[in-house]
């Protein structure tokens, strides 16, 4: 993917701590960790003494940033990817949420002419289509005008290698089992969401190919005695990652905490659904073509629907810790090796020689010190280069 293949820097963080407890030094040369400490003479030197030093953040669920909606602009694609560093993030899923088909045309145009010339940013791996293909009854903040039924034609060039990452459908809509199975042969993850699907119908679903949720709990049937819908299947079952959003909002803390007890360590998915309101005080936004509210840490429709949110990623961790009482090095895995491994990509989410020089530096109460980007530093919280 064009913005992969820039040179990487030559880099030592040290002193640093890991999500473990254990000091962390980490040394990278050309864009990738190196084996020892010494094995780059002229190595730029960032001290993180008193810091979390982790894998960079991978965040699978990005609805904008900084004010730029990805709906709404999808040519702000490469200013959204600048702003994520701020925030802790090294690599994400730029998402669409259901709209016309130009959105994603014109995502999918943005992502393909790589960035411009002397960018620096998180590296996008590819789209998140969440949508047009879901449930009018669990649209959320989607626009129902943009719902449309699954079909061979809809989907036609969405592949991996196209740069389409993952698709949100409903998997109970006609035809929408014969699209999974499309998709997931081209190599895209198909999760399901916005949904009133049964039990039996998420199970339809990942026979079909299907491995994930969005964003659990929400845009879905609650679970029933009788009828555990999506929720139980992917708390009850063991076949499906779920994407959690763990802001302090989308899922009650009691709830939050049985997903952990559920999903933790290999299927919980530390996502944020943010949008173009991270990083803006409260106030009016946009998601997709429609006007959305910023307050107190929520993003609403004007009749109060939650509309993605407003967290960063070290937030969510944040709260994750505090709510369900896991160490750091738990929550960190949902945001930095589960992820990579679920995107298929060795090179991310951990800090071991010959992986990427990604890195994710945070203080004590997990803001966001410094961010580095194949052995770049592309964010300084405190201005040191």
């Amino acid at each position: 993917m064009k913005g992969e293949g820039r040179p990487g820097g030559d880099l030592r963080v040290v002193g640093g701590v890991g999500a473990g407890g254990s000091r962390v030094d980490v040394t990278i040369a050309a864009g990738r960790v190196a084996a020892g400490a010494d094995a780059v003479a002229n190595a730029s030197r960032f001290d993180a003494t008193g810091c979390f030093v982790l894998p960079g953040l991978l965040d699978l669920q990005v609805n904008g940033a900084a004010g730029h909606d990805l709906t709404d602009t999808p040519e702000r694609l490469w200013d959204v990817a600048a702003a994520l560093p701020a925030f802790g993030v090294t690599a994400f899923a730029p998402t669409v949420i259901s709209s016309a088909p130009r959105a994603r045309a014109a995502a999918l145009a943005a992502l393909r002419a790589g960035p411009p010339a002397g960018w620096a940013g998180a590296v996008p791996l590819g789209l998140h289509f969440e949508g047009p293909m879901i449930a009018a009854a669990r649209r959320g903040a989607h626009a129902e005008r943009w719902l449309v039924a699954p079909s061979a034609a809809l989907i036609d060039g969405w592949s991996r290698d196209g740069g389409v990452l993952m698709a949100t459908i409903a998997p109970e809509l006609p035809g929408a089992l014969d699209v999974i199975r499309a998709l997931a042969a081209r190599g895209v993850l198909v999760s399901v969401g916005h949904t009133e699907a049964s039990a039996a119908q998420v199970d339809a679903a990942v026979r079909a190919g299907a491995s994930l949720v969005t964003h659990l709990g929400n845009a879905m049937p609650p679970l029933r005695a009788r009828e555990p819908g999506p929720f139980g299947a992917a708390l009850g079952g063991s076949a499906l990652v779920a994407g959690v959003i763990a802001d302090g909002h989308h899922l009650d803390p009691l709830t939050l905490r049985a997903a952990w007890r559920a999903l933790a360590p290999d299927r919980f998915l530390a996502v944020t659904d943010t949008t173009a309101a991270l990083g803006l005080p409260d106030g009016p936004a946009r998601l997709g073509d429609q006007d959305v509210t910023v307050a107190n840490g929520t993003v609403r429709l004007a009749d109060g629907t939650l509309a993605g949110s407003a967290a960063s990623l070290p937030h969510c961790l944040r709260v994750l810790i505090a709510m369900t009482g896991c160490g750091l090095a738990s929550a960190a895995a949902c945001a930095t090796s589960l992820p990579a491994a679920l995107v298929g990509d060795a090179t991310r989410g951990r800090l071991s020689a010959g992986a990427r020089g990604d890195v994710t530096v945070l203080d004590g109460a997990f803001d966001v010190v410094a961010t580095v980007v194949a052995g770049r530093v592309v964010h300084d919280r405190d201005g040191r280069s």
